[in-house]
């Protein structure tokens, strides 16, 4: 995409109030030449949290940075919302993305991840493909529109104890989350050689760091370990994943956007591959460093690891992502600036001064819970 274009875009953003995204957005307007604006639409389900962007709300909501609630799936909204704004570029980031909750209810993961990425395909097809302005292009990568869609490494299901994930892996999902994923990426391609649609995708690891919803694995530890409550390990802790600094992955995004060819995937990931027992492990040590266990009256003498607790494994359990950056590499020139140590340090720093987000988040989630499990009959 040429530059100057670029630059001053209109970026439609979905899942925008979620982890990833909201980290997205504050990276777009803090670390990128980006002058455009930013359209931030979200449904604002329990993972979803406005006050995941109060300081970006605060400084461009008047000027450059507009949120919308809406489902991905209501078409009219998704049309409407592209048009008023003339949006040329999307960045789909929402989506269902816990393992657990999709093994427990499969059908919103179907919905969202499948339903609402056709939902969003269909409206930019309807506004950038059959408008009079055909200014889209397919064979390179100065195309005016873009439609970058952000995926798993786990639709390509689980490794042995070598080799790595290459963006020409077969598919092959485990759990409801990454078949929906794998449904979703073989549908947004089809739409790059069916309709001429610029599209690109990315495949990301596991990410981690601020304003990550405290059910996954790291701010669960953090945070459960500051109460003094268990830290569950599924099985025997020793299935392997790579992790991925959140900032990171925004760059990444950002170097796809600004060099990346259309019709093209590219694998993100940390160069980071560690055992689940060494990321709590990691995790322990980091909480000793800034906030000591004796000097913590919810662990009554004990010290952080003394709470692990090994838990059932769960249905469907993968045992080993890894995944190949080099094409993103050689590509893009992008890398992961932190390694785990780094990025671990500044995740639990975050959550020890953060505590009033925390709180907010965890009330939030509650009244919505209560919202579904209580509504008036």
């Amino acid at each position: 995409m040429k530059k100057s274009k670029l630059e001053r875009a209109v970026i439609f953003v979905t899942g925008g109030a979620g982890f990833i995204g909201s980290n997205f957005i504050r990276y777009m307007f803090k670390n990128t030449a980006f002058k455009g604006k930013i359209i931030n639409y979200d449904k604002l389900t329990y993972a979803g949290n406005l006050a995941n962007l109060e300081d970006v709300a605060q400084k461009y909501g008047k000027t450059r940075y507009v949120f919308v609630k809406g489902d991905i799936c209501d078409y009219k909204k998704v049309f409407h919302t592209l048009k008023k704004h003339a949006v040329t570029i999307i960045v789909h980031f929402a989506a269902e993305s816990h393992v657990d909750r999709s093994i427990c209810g499969p059908k919103d993961f179907i919905e969202t991840n499948v339903h609402g990425t056709f939902t969003l395909l269909e409206a930019v097809r309807a506004l950038w493909l059959c408008s009079p302005d055909k200014r889209q292009a397919t064979d390179n990568k100065q195309s005016y529109y873009r439609f970058h869609h952000v995926s798993t490494d786990e639709v390509y299901g689980s490794l042995g104890g070598t080799g790595s994930f290459s963006e020409t892996t077969p598919y092959d999902p485990r759990s409801p989350y990454s078949a929906s994923k794998a449904a979703s990426d073989h549908i947004v391609r089809a739409y790059f050689h069916t309709y001429g649609l610029a599209v690109t995708i990315s495949n990301c690891s596991n990410n981690y760091g601020p304003y990550h919803y405290p059910e996954k694995l790291i701010p669960l530890l953090i945070l459960n370990a500051l109460e003094g409550k268990s830290l569950p390990v599924y099985g025997d802790g020793k299935n392997v994943r790579d992790w991925l600094y959140v900032e990171d992955h925004c760059c990444a995004v950002w170097e796809i956007l600004r060099k990346g060819r259309p019709g093209e995937t590219y694998n993100v990931g940390g160069n980071c591959e560690m055992k689940n027992m060494d990321v709590v492990h990691a995790v322990c040590r980091r909480l000793e460093l800034a906030r000591p266990a004796a000097a913590n009256p919810a662990l009554k003498g004990r010290k952080y690891a003394d709470l692990v607790t090994f838990v059932k494994d769960r249905p469907g359990h993968d045992r080993r992502y890894a995944i190949n950056a080099s094409k993103i590499k050689r590509e893009l020139g992008w890398k992961p600036a932190h390694d785990f140590e780094g990025g671990l340090k500044a995740a639990v720093q975050w959550y020890l001064e953060n505590g009033g987000w925390v709180k907010k988040i965890k009330d939030a989630s509650y009244a919505l819970w209560l919202k579904k499990n209580y509504r008036r009959r």
